[in-house]
Order: structure tokens, then sequence, then C-alpha cells
């Protein structure tokens, strides 16, 4: 699901980003520039999760080899349920509704310019904001 939601928000910011009153203006240069700029995250993200999963490897291949009991060795390789993953959702959806309103405050201030990514700013940080108080209220 975050794939997908990842893609349409990918392919849609070349689109919001060029919309004017007159109507609707496909822009084949923002196209490129928010294709390349998803084909070099999923890259990153593949690397990074090679990595994760080689260190992994590793980290179990050394418990079996010092022969640790089997339970220390399922205490150390248990995934725990953190706050983090279990409220990935709910942070997921502050950080696009952050860059929603961000797009929609560039959509109102043409043109584009300096002021446009100090919105983006200002709207992600907010709801960076509202996703650290919502945490904070659920932990109490």
């Amino acid at each position: 699901m975050k794939k997908i939601i990842t893609i349409a928000t990918v392919s849609s910011v070349s689109f919001t980003a060029n919309a004017h009153d007159s109507g609707f203006e496909y822009n084949e240069e923002l196209f490129q520039i928010a294709a390349a700029i998803f084909v070099v995250g999923m890259f990153m993200y593949f690397i990074i999760n090679i990595i994760k999963r080689i260190f992994e490897h590793r980290l179990k291949n050394k418990i079996v080899d010092k022969g640790i009991s089997e339970n220390i060795a399922q205490s150390i390789l248990e995934t725990k349920a953190t706050g983090e993953s279990k409220y990935a959702n709910i942070k997921y959806f502050a950080i696009l509704a952050g860059i929603g309103i961000g797009l929609t405050g560039v959509n109102y201030t043409q043109p584009l310019g300096f002021h446009s990514l100090a919105i983006m700013a200002f709207s992600i940080s907010l709801s960076f904001l509202g996703y650290y108080l919502f945490i904070r209220d659920t932990e109490k």
C-alpha cells in the first residue's frame, strides 16, 4: 500500500506543481524531474534494505557459531513492535497531508520562487509537529 501511495504522489507532483487557473497543463520537464527523484529514492531504499538483510544474516550466523542458548538467541532476534511501527500509517498520513497543504499553498502564491520552498518546509514541519504531539499524547 505504501508503494502505491508513493507512486501516486510522485506522479501527481508534476501535475499539481504546474496547475493553472486556465485548466490542466502537462509539463514534461517537471515529470522527468519527479520521475528521476522517485527512481533515485527507490534505488536508495533498495540498497538500504539489502544492507540491513546482510547485517541481520551476519548477526544470526554469529549467534549460531557462538552456541548461545535458545532463549537468549530468541530474545536477541525477536522483532519488537515499537511505537514507530505501530503508528506508521499516522506518520505517513501526517507527512502526506503536510505536503498536500504545502502544495496547495504554493499553488495559490504563484509564481514559483524561494517562498514556495519556505511554504513547503513550514507545512511539512507542522505535519511532523502534529505527529509528535499525537505520539506524545497517546503514550500518556
